[in-house]
């Protein structure tokens, strides 16, 4: 139905257009009523956290409406993605390196965050030296200096550690794969020692936050006490925090960056899955601010005066392939079919143009795309001939099962869009099964690997993924050595090639001479078609008049403290 849809939208006549129209909102509707029942978050539900103190949450009061289906834990390397880093992560707590968010004009750099500044060793490229901010301190007083660096460090890392956390574990090794020690040189001086040369320790420990060790120590050494009462150095401060309800952030006027000391009163976050209840939401006054607002809505809401921003940013929405034995993704005709079968134009259409056609892992215009032979594109009959070469046809097609969500952070608009993923590919021989997850139930199995037995036959995972460093961009998802548990790479790709560029970036300190070897590890991403490669997001956010001084970044991380609400 879709297909004849989109031919509709194309082809046909004004008036066609406009049943066209109409058809595909209806064909909107089904899904999310099908297949997001789950997640539905109704509007008297939205009112019931929000409404009973919505007369006195005005002025300086922020309130947003995320994604998520629950609130980030405010334990430092929070859940719910990136999503969770952007709104709990970062807001809460810091990191010693920083992005620079305060230009909506060109790509976010590294800045110093809690490090003033950070150096490797030219005589052994796996020693880093980083130098700490001093005066520095945690929400509850505490002094943050290099011991509590090496604290933070071990409660990922170090299962032997008293303070060692799972949760927070699971969300931070793996961005940290490198780091073999960790020591104290001086009071705001720290030592990290990596496995192997390693050049994007910087990238790595951008997403390393740091809680306090104090308030652990004072809440009985227990991270479920912690959470109720958290304690980092960032910009705000967690004054209420509740499950699958809100969290209340105050701003933190003793942050040691003076320029970015919030204004506002209160940051409200709310988790709210459903699209739909999110645009209700804002439209009743009962949020200011919604993530990822669905495509058929944004037009509307601008006629109402909301604003509506968007910027392109590193991020891809794939398909991850399982390469375990007995996946038919193993087959590299198949992997370049599906991609050949996927119509990127009409899914930009049905979003609204909110989305770049994908053509690999980052867009042809970022410095990594490099020049590879294999050409992503919509090409249905070249699909079906390489299909028949592997002998699969609409009349002997083969089945998988992909794990989707029905939001999450940076998911855009999953249902739809696997919807006509899924067509698409029956059109030309594949049928395909969901198996629909909460996100956070998705990024566990993402975590824990294609041979989890959590998997259930699955040969497929969908999960948004940032892509602003070559780690998280490439690297993560291929290198043999990052196979569960000790990466994400999900689907057991291993390949001694690929291994052998992965090396050569993570020895090569001269910044061009590392571009140029990224640039073949693209080219080995999309000549060997080693995901499905759907869309780059450019992040949608709709938000009512009142909210000022918003500069959206290229980026998944946003700066929440020069945020204001008349």
């Amino acid at each position: 139905m879709a297909r004849k849809v989109l031919i509709t939208l194309w082809m046909g006549t004004t008036q066609d257009r406009k049943e066209g129209n109409k058809k595909m909102t209806a064909l909107r509707r089904k899904f999310r009523t099908s297949l997001l029942r789950p997640a539905l978050m109704s509007t008297a539900a939205i009112a019931m956290l929000v409404g009973l103190s919505a007369p006195t949450l005005a002025g300086g009061t922020l309130r947003i409406a995320m994604t998520a289906s629950d609130i980030p834990l405010p334990n430092g390397q929070t859940d719910q993605g990136a999503e969770g880093m952007r709104f709990m992560g970062y807001t809460v707590f810091d990191a010693l390196v920083g992005y620079d968010l305060s230009s909506p004009d060109k790509p976010v750099t590294l800045i110093p965050g809690l490090a003033t500044e950070w150096s490797v060793d030219p005589a052994d490229t796996t020693k880093w030296t980083f130098k700490l901010r001093p005066g520095v301190k945690f929400h509850d007083g505490s002094d943050f200096n290099a011991e509590a660096v090496v604290w933070n460090l071990a409660k990922i890392l170090d299962k032997d550690a008293p303070q060692y956390d799972e949760r927070q574990a699971a969300q931070g090794r793996g961005r940290i794969p490198s780091i073999a020690t960790y020591k104290v040189v001086d009071d705001m001086t720290v030592e990290i020692t990596t496995k192997a040369p390693e050049a994007l320790i910087p990238y790595q420990m951008a997403w390393i936050v740091m809680s306090s060790p104090a308030q652990w120590e004072k809440v009985g050494k227990n991270w479920d006490e912690f959470l109720k009462a958290p304690s980092g150095t960032g910009p705000f401060k967690v004054e209420s925090y509740v499950p699958r309800e809100r969290a209340v952030l105050v701003p933190n006027t003793e942050y040691w960056d003076k320029d970015r000391i919030s204004t506002l009163d209160k940051l409200v976050l709310m988790p709210v899955a459903d699209p739909s209840a999110r645009v209700a939401a804002l439209r009743s006054g009962q949020v200011d601010w919604i993530e990822a607002p669905p495509s058929d809505s944004i037009e509307s809401l601008r006629g109402a005066g909301f604003e509506i921003t968007s910027n392109v940013y590193p991020h891809v929405w794939p398909w991850h392939f399982s390469l375990l034995e007995g996946s038919p993704w193993t087959d590299i005709r198949v992997r370049k079919a599906a991609n050949l079968a996927i119509d990127r134009a009409g899914m930009k259409e049905l979003l609204g143009g909110m989305m770049v056609e994908a053509k690999g892992m980052v867009p042809p215009t970022s410095n990594w795309f490099g020049n590879p032979e294999f050409e992503v594109k919509y090409d249905p009959e070249a699909a079906k001939a390489l299909l028949a070469e592997a002998g699969v046809s609409s009349e002997k097609p083969i089945s998988v099962k992909a794990i989707i969500s029905p939001s999450g952070g940076g998911q855009m608009e999953p249902m739809l869009m696997n919807e006509l993923i899924q067509q698409n590919l029956a059109e030309v021989g594949i049928n395909v099964e969901f198996d629909v997850r909460d996100w956070n139930a998705l990024l566990a199995n993402w975590r824990a690997g294609a041979k989890d037995p959590g998997t259930a036959g699955a040969t497929v995972t969908n999960s948004s993924y940032f892509s602003q460093d070559p780690f998280t961009a490439l690297i993560r998802h291929v290198d043999s050595t990052l196979i569960p548990p000790n990466g994400t790479n999900w689907g057991y790709y291993s390949d001694p090639e690929m291994d052998a560029l992965i090396d050569q970036v993570r020895n090569e300190f001269d910044p061009e001479k590392q571009v140029k070897v990224i640039q073949t590890m693209h080219e080995k991403f999309v000549d060997e078609a080693l995901f499905l490669f759907v869309a780059h997001d450019v992040a949608p956010r709709a938000m009512t008049s009142k909210v000022k001084g918003f500069v959206h970044p290229q980026n998944w991380f946003a700066d929440l403290t020069s945020v204001t609400v008349e």
